[in-house]
Order: C-alpha cells, then sequence, then structure tokens
C-alpha cells in the first residue's frame, strides 16, 4: 500500500490526527507523523508511535532512528539527511490539523520545523486541512495564504462547519472527520496496479423527485448511502467513477465525479448520456414510479380535497440497451424476501446482477449506516448478512469479480456527452419538502 506522511500541527483538532493514523494503518498504508511543538502540547506523540509503529519526529535536527524508511521497510545503509528523505519516500503529504500559523508559513515558504522543512522538500502530493476559529479561518490574510497553496498545487480541505472548541461558539473550522480525510488522501494516492484501473463506473444514488407544486413532491426516503458507498468502493479499486445524485444532501466519496438531478426524466436522461462510456453501471437510486400529471408552477392552496392524477415515470433501466461487455446492477427494494419479483426484474431490466433489500425492516432499510442483501444472478443466489453499507459494497463488487464480467469490455467511446443536471463536485441540500 502507500506511504503517507502525516503532518500534525498545534490545535485542538489534534486528536483526530490519531484516529486518522490508525484507519491510515488498519487500510495497510504505513504512516509516518511528524509534530509541531505546539502540537505536542495537545497530544503526545508516544500516541502516534504506538499507532503507527515508528518514531514520530518534530525537529529537522533531531536523529530519525528509521533513516526515512516507513514501517515494513528497511532502514537505508547510510544515515540520510532526515527532512529530505522522509519526504523523498512518501507517496502524500497531509497536514492535519493544519493551524492559521502553520499555513502562514508554508505559503511564505517558511523551514523552522521538521513539518515545514519536509513539505518544502516534498515532490509528492501534499494536502492540507485548516482547523481553527472561524474568524481565524475567515480572516483575509488566513484565506491569502490557502488561496497561494492552492496557486502551488497544494490540495485544501475545506473544514466543516459546526460547534467549535471555545464555549458557545459556532462556525466554519472544525477539522472534517478522519475516514474523510483519509478518502482524499487515498485519492491523491499513484493508482499503481489496482485491479480497476482503466474501468469507468456509472452509480446512482438517492431518490428522485417528482413536483406536484412548487412546493410539494412526490418521492421515497432513499438516502443515497448505499450508492455513495458502491461509489466509494469503485473509485478505491481503481476505477474512473460518476455519480449520478438524485437529491443526496451528503458529500460525493473523494475523487469521484458527481451529477445532480431532481427529477426521474433527469435521472433518465443523465445516465443515458453517461452509460454508453460506462463498463458498470450500479443502479442504486430509487426513482420514483409515478408523478403528477398536471404539477402547480405555483403553490397549491390548502382547500377541501385535492384529487390528484398520477402517470408512470420513465423505466430508466429499461430504456438502455447494454453491449456485449457493459455490466448492469439492478437493487430492488422489496418489503419481504420477495426473490420471484427480483428475478423478474433480472430478465425485465436486462440486468446481470439483482441486489435485492428488505426495506420491512426498519434497521436495515433507507437512511440506514447498515444494509443487507439477497445477491441474485441468472444462475446463483447468495445472501449478505446484515454489515455497515461500505462493507456491503465491497461485498457486492467482489461479486462482480466473481462474475468475470470485465473479460471481454467493449472499446467504449471516448466522447463524453454533455450530462443533464446539475454538475458539482460537492454535495448541494435537497430543497423542497414531502406534502
Amino acid at each position: 500500500m502507500a506511504r503517507i506522511l502525516l503532518g500534525v500541527s498545534g490545535g485542538i483538532a489534534a486528536y483526530k490526527s490519531l484516529e486518522l493514523a490508525r484507519l491510515a494503518t488498519l487500510a495497510g498504508h504505513g504512516v509516518r507523523v511528524t509534530m509541531t511543538e505546539a502540537a505536542t502540547r495537545f497530544v503526545g506523540a508516544a500516541s502516534f508511535e504506538g499507532i503507527v509503529g515508528a518514531s514520530v519526529l518534530t525537529s529537522e535536527f533531531e536523529h530519525d532512528p528509521l533513516g526515512g524508511a516507513f514501517p515494513g521497510e528497511a532502514r537505508p545503509e547510510h544515515d540520510p539527511i532526515g527532512h529530505l528523505e522522509l519526504a523523498a519516500n512518501c507517496d502524500a503529504y497531509l497536514i492535519a490539523p493544519a493551524s492559521a500559523n502553520t499555513l502562514a508559513k508554508l505559503a511564505a515558504g517558511m523551514a523552522d520545523s521538521m513539518l515545514t522543512t519536509s513539505f518544502l522538500a516534498c515532490t509528492a502530493p501534499r494536502l492540507v486541512a485548516p482547523a481553527m476559529n472561524d474568524r481565524m479561518y475567515a480572516d483575509a490574510a488566513t484565506q491569502a495564504n490557502l488561496a497561494t497553496l492552492r496557486e502551488r498545487g497544494v490540495e485544501t480541505i475545506e473544514p466543516g462547519e459546526g460547534r467549535l472548541a471555545s464555549r458557545g461558539e459556532h462556525g466554519r473550522g472544525r477539522l472534517p472527520d478522519p475516514a474523510e480525510l483519509l478518502a482524499r488522501v487515498e485519492a491523491v494516492l499513484p493508482a499503481g496496479e489496482r485491479p480497476w484501473d482503466g474501468k469507468r463506473v456509472l452509480v446512482t444514488a438517492g431518490g428522485t423527485r417528482e413536483p406536484l407544486d412548487s412546493v410539494r413532491f412526490l418521492g421515497n426516503r432513499s438516502s443515497g448511502r448505499m450508492g455513495l458507498a458502491l461509489a466509494a468502493a469503485a473509485a478505491r479499486r481503481g476505477a474512473d467513477v460518476t455519480l449520478i445524485a438524485a437529491n443526496v444532501a451528503l458529500p460525493a466519496p473523494a475523487g469521484v465525479r458527481r451529477i445532480d438531478v431532481e427529477t426521474t426524466a433527469e435521472l433518465a436522461d443523465a445516465t443515458r448520456a453517461e452509460f454508453a462510456q460506462t463498463h458498470l453501471l450500479l443502479m442504486a437510486a430509487a426513482p420514483a414510479d409515478f408523478r403528477s400529471t398536471a404539477a402547480v408552477s405555483g403553490k397549491l392552496e390548502r382547500q377541501g380535497d385535492l384529487d390528484v392524477h398520477l402517470e408512470p415515470t420513465e423505466d430508466i433501466l429499461g430504456s438502455l440497451e447494454p453491449k456485449d461487455g457493459q455490466t448492469v446492477v439492478a437493487f430492488a427494494a422489496e418489503h419481504g424476501e420477495n426473490v420471484d419479483r427480483a428475478r423478474e426484474k433480472l430478465k425485465r431490466k436486462n440486468a446481470h446482477l439483482v441486489v435485492l433489500n428488505d426495506i420491512s425492516n426498519q434497521e436495515i432499510g433507507f437512511d440506514s449506516a447498515e444494509n443487507a442483501a439477497t445477491l441474485i444472478s441468472s444462475t446463483s443466489e447468495s445472501t449478505l448478512p446484515r454489515a455497515p453499507k461500505d462493507v456491503i459494497a465491497e461485498q457486492i463488487l467482489d461479486r462482480l469479480d466473481e462474475m468475470r464480467q470485465w473479460e471481454g469490455s467493449p472499446q467504449l467511446a471516448d466522447t463524453q456527452s454533455g450530462p443533464q443536471g446539475r454538475e458539482s463536485g460537492e454535495g448541494t441540500p435537497p430543497t423542497g419538502a414531502t406534502p
């Protein structure tokens, strides 16, 4: 796996970097840690050393027992210059948290610690995750320093908004969750020889909404969590992933191209536009099955009974014509384990695999962090017991590998059709409300 250099500067969010180091180590990455002297006032070096299995360095004059090597690697026979060797050996360098003081030093090119000198010497992808009080973050000096770093190719991981360390304070300046930080680092790592390199994967997620008027809509409870987990899993395997998100309030996984849509018609248009360039379609979105025949442009007044006439929406999967080598995975949300209906859907939708979810179990239904599923193909049926959705996502992709659907993949079109819908890199909160 990769060699990640983690820089920790002074700030109360430094405790989150311990969890980041743990997650990266569990993922198989080799991790080395540098700390500023101020950082040691918030968390001890011994805690990091116990997690990553390697010494922590704070001064550029400090002797490195590993000689710049990462855990699991042999120490070089000579005694190299520490800050140069560590920077030369890493595959990515993340500073988290990056304090206002450290950002200023990095932007000015100062080199007064192990963290800053190794940052200057590093030619691998570099990332900073600012974390501080919201007023310090919003200050013109901090924003100018961040702009300078971005111009030099340093990736900035925007802080979150919420409660801050100071009592009663709320604003933008929180360090993102460690899992998100790790995903951002993994997204910039050299691809190497990952199993799905060169594959194009299209994932749909969320639930479409069909307007009744300018305020109300018909929709469903899908949060998009399963689709996001699938997109993240495919990206980790090296695939070029596009996510079509229908009213998904959650952020897209790092390194995933995102297209936002609202209605079933928009989802259908975007899916058709992307499908011709796709090796694998994971149709995890939950399109609304019906729409109003006469949606009102204004707001319906509340007066007496309301008659709503509905018509079926488009069958998106049924309208696609997979070529040889293209793989289609359909999802079936059934109230109860209705395997017969799922098998019928497998044929009707021209799918290679159906993922059957029993939504009668509220613990694994819509908007849950966990799921359970039955995988149904033309030749087999297997059960995935209850587990976190990211685990279920990996198991689904493992099943596709077992089916060997990648063999004989066609030469797909290289042209990228203009997607229908709103394309962005960040999640956009849904609008409207259920009637």
